[in-house]
């Protein structure tokens, strides 16, 4: 039986701008970063409020997932915000919508009360997109 899921993937564009956005904008911790052979690398990052749930910031590169032709369509789709996605979720989204926006974070839709939740939508340096909600 499975017990739970302990890494997800988010791909993005480039590792180093993704590390600084998660790391020094959303506040997340770096889990594991080590490279994985001449071209490769292998960098986790997690809420630091969940430790056990690594996010792999992925990058789009030739090699063990995408080959040639895959690979630059890939890069599209994400690039135009048409690939990733996720939910995450915060105390107080007035204040963490502040304090983003600050560091630079980019939103597409501000703090609204919604039949579902209050939300937020930003995205990422990669052109993923985000729901940012607030703890009920």
């Amino acid at each position: 039986m499975i017990t739970k899921i302990n890494h997800v993937s988010i791909f993005v564009l480039n590792q180093d701008s993704a590390f600084d956005f998660y790391v020094n904008k959303l506040g997340f911790k770096v889990h594991t970063d080590v490279r994985m052979g001449p071209h490769s690398r292998w960098l986790t990052v997690c809420p630091p409020e969940q430790p056990d749930l690594e996010i792999t910031l992925m990058a789009i590169d030739e090699g063990m997932l995408f080959n040639k032709e895959s690979a630059p369509i890939m890069r599209g789709l994400v690039s135009k915000g048409t690939f990733g996605f996720a939910v995450f979720e915060c105390n107080d989204l007035q204040a963490t919508y502040e304090e983003l926006k600050a560091k630079g974070v980019v939103f597409t839709k501000p703090p609204t009360k919604e039949f579902y939740a209050f939300e937020a939508l930003f995205k990422d340096d990669s052109g993923n997109w985000f729901s940012l909600g607030e703890k009920k």
